[in-house]
């Protein structure tokens, strides 16, 4: 059942702000593209991201969505009944990490990141626009649609031409991606958390997949200290 949408026009995320912190993105070396989750904020999501730059001189960079959702229904719906939302978003995310390349931060040294709905967005994202990043990290996220296929997903990237389709890991070609979720989290299956570490790995990341037992649907220490080491690596 859909839960409703404000959303009009072809791109109704595509008049809203990116919001920053941290280190000034023309002054940084690497940044944080953060994307928050459904009902939440861009402001939000960038106090997850102090915690995970802590004192290094990182910038950090949030899309807004419209009316604080990118999509309307679960991320296990068909694709279509989540648009144009989706692909705004998905748009969203990509202005946003243009901030910081076109500010001269060379994309392995940006780590593209998410919570919910957000970790959805930014697995998505980076699954269909693969090159070598600085890191990934979905907290309680997957990739959307009701149906993930590892094949589809190489396929894709091989027809954009950003993938070798005699070795499709060249794609993400050993960019470090966390994926963390609870075994029992309400909004996100297990198995569609096993089901993004496949096409990820599929297409070349490195990936540290790591299941909860009991936790639900947050954010935990473990987590945090696990992407705050990618973001030290960056």
């Amino acid at each position: 059942m859909s839960r409703g949408s404000p959303h009009s026009g072809d791109d109704p995320h595509g008049e809203q702000p990116i919001v920053t912190a941290g280190t000034a993105v023309d002054d940084a070396d690497a940044a944080l593209v953060l994307v928050h989750g459904r009902g939440a904020t861009a402001r939000s999501v960038l106090q997850l991201g102090d915690q995970l730059v802590g004192d290094r001189d990182v910038a950090l960079l949030a899309p807004q969505a419209a009316a604080n959702t990118w999509y309307p229904n679960s991320f296990l719906s068909p694709v279509a009944e989540n648009e144009p939302g989706r692909r705004s978003g998905l748009r969203a995310v990509g202005r946003t990490l243009d901030r910081a390349l076109d500010a001269g931060i060379d994309a392995d040294r940006v780590l593209i990141g998410g919570f919910s709905q957000g970790g959805c967005l930014a697995s998505e994202f980076v699954a269909r626009n693969p090159r070598r990043y600085g890191g990934v990290a979905a907290f309680s996220g997957g990739l959307i649609g009701d149906s993930v296929v590892v094949d589809d997903y190489v396929a894709d990237a091989v027809a954009a031409g950003t993938a070798d389709p005699d070795d499709p890991t060249d794609a993400l070609a050993g960019t470090p991606a966390f994926l963390g979720c609870s075994d029992v989290d309400p909004h996100i299956p297990e198995e569609r958390v096993h089901q993004t570490t496949d096409v990820l790995r599929a297409l070349g990341a490195d990936v540290d997949e790591r299941i909860y037992e009991g936790m639900g649907h947050g954010i935990n220490d473990d987590e945090v200290e696990a992407v705050s080491a990618l973001v030290a690596a960056l």
